[in-house]
């Protein structure tokens, strides 16, 4: 393989780099005790152990495990006790999978637009705002809005970050997110977790993730007098333990990301026609992000680096003005629920129309950066990317 390949190109993305049948102590122990579900094993669960260690390493009050990023969502909306139709405004700048947790929740999203950062604007939320999603995008620690009763951080892209005053990504507001996703930060291909401070909220979580029960471990469901329906997003030993196994290697991954970080901030080339986005000291730099003066210029640059072997990606995709899901509000209820709910006035907040927002994704390029390379070979690789853009 030359070494541009083996230094440009990521073929596998952060945490599965860290993937190890030697370091899988946790899922062999699963398989062998022959319990893959998590409220049937005879000690504690792998499931049980994961949550305690994220909430030790993250300092978070309660954590619960389930299937996916957006099931974590919606059990944050959800513990919120909403009325259906009510809004949660959520960036507009973002993956499509925030707007259809509020939707599947029978809520209705409001796009708020982003700033340089691409993060959401506080600055346009109306007054009377109840609930709002931030998205850590890029690993890009977000403000968390003030005054609002119920700020759900989406720390899908964020695990590991910091906010300005130490307190983790995840933990400054009502409920955090995360995703194991095969591209996050750490993965067991899918997986998802969510964390509060609030007691309440996460007993309801707890319950609604689990039919609506007030499960006991090793004993079949038990409902409460006052107990609520529920779904079924309870995870699995196999899946919690892979996570386990991910979670020995956060501090190592996230140093290896500065490592680069650090490298490319000397090396990469200085060109009137080309900023570097500047990260934030508890910024999880799982990307380098470019920004051209031009679309013409970032497009040149995106086939150059591809011809080379260079993984990148561009952020247009994150448009959800654009998408045909905010876009079409269809819905597969015969009444058209919950868009049917939504107010007569707009459901999109920005000063121009999304104009500037539109400019800025025309023109930004993110490179990844690869923590698991040994020093040497994160220097050639950026003395790659370095070649490659001069010559653009």
């Amino acid at each position: 393989m030359s070494l541009d390949k083996r230094l440009g190109q990521r073929f596998l993305p952060y945490g599965a780099n860290y993937l190890d049948w030697s370091d899988m102590h946790e899922l062999r122990e699963a398989i062998e005790q022959g319990v893959l579900f998590r409220y049937q094993t005879e000690g504690e669960s792998v499931a049980s152990r994961l949550e305690r260690r994220v909430a030790g390493r993250l300092g978070a009050r309660h954590v619960l495990a389930v299937h996916n990023g957006t099931e974590a969502l919606r059990l944050a909306l959800i513990s919120t006790r909403p009325r259906t139709g009510d809004l949660v405004h959520i960036p507009a700048v973002t993956f499509v999978a925030v707007a259809g947790a509020v939707l599947a929740s029978g809520l209705v999203p409001v796009l708020v637009d982003v700033d340089e950062s691409l993060s959401l604007d506080p600055g346009l939320l109306p007054p009377g705002t109840e609930r709002v999603i931030t998205a850590h995008m890029e690993g890009t620690v977000a403000p968390v809005p003030e005054g609002i009763p119920y700020v759900v951080e989406d720390c899908a892209q964020a695990l590991g970050a910091v906010h300005p005053d130490g307190r983790h990504a995840g933990t400054a507001g009502y409920a955090g997110t995360f995703s194991f996703h095969h591209n996050k930060v750490l993965t067991s291909g899918e997986g998802g977790l969510v964390v509060t401070g609030d007691p309440e909220a996460w007993a309801t979580m707890r319950c609604y993730h689990d039919h609506g029960s007030a499960r006991v471990p090793g004993c079949y469901p038990a409902w409460n007098p006052d107990a609520h329906y529920g779904e079924n997003f309870v995870t699995s030993e196999g899946v919690a333990a892979i996570q386990y196994q991910q979670f020995r290697h956060l501090d190592e991954l996230l140093a290896g990301l500065e490592r680069q970080h650090a490298i490319a901030m000397e090396e990469l080339p200085d060109r009137r026609d080309l900023r570097v986005l500047p990260r934030a000291a508890g910024d999880v730099k799982i990307s380098l992000r470019f920004r051209w003066e031009s679309r013409e210029l970032r497009d040149a640059a995106v086939a150059a680096l591809t011809a080379r072997g260079i993984a990148n990606w561009t952020l247009g995709k994150y448009l959800l003005p654009e998408h045909p899901v905010i876009t079409g509000r269809r819905s597969l209820y015969a009444d058209g629920f919950p868009w049917s709910l939504a107010p007569d006035g707009p459901l999109m907040l920005s000063r121009d129309g999304f104009a500037r927002t539109r400019d800025l994704l025309d023109r930004t390029l993110c490179v990844p950066l690869s923590p698991e390379l040994s020093e040497q070979d994160q220097v050639l690789a950026v003395k790659a990317l370095r070649q490659t853009l001069e010559a653009v």
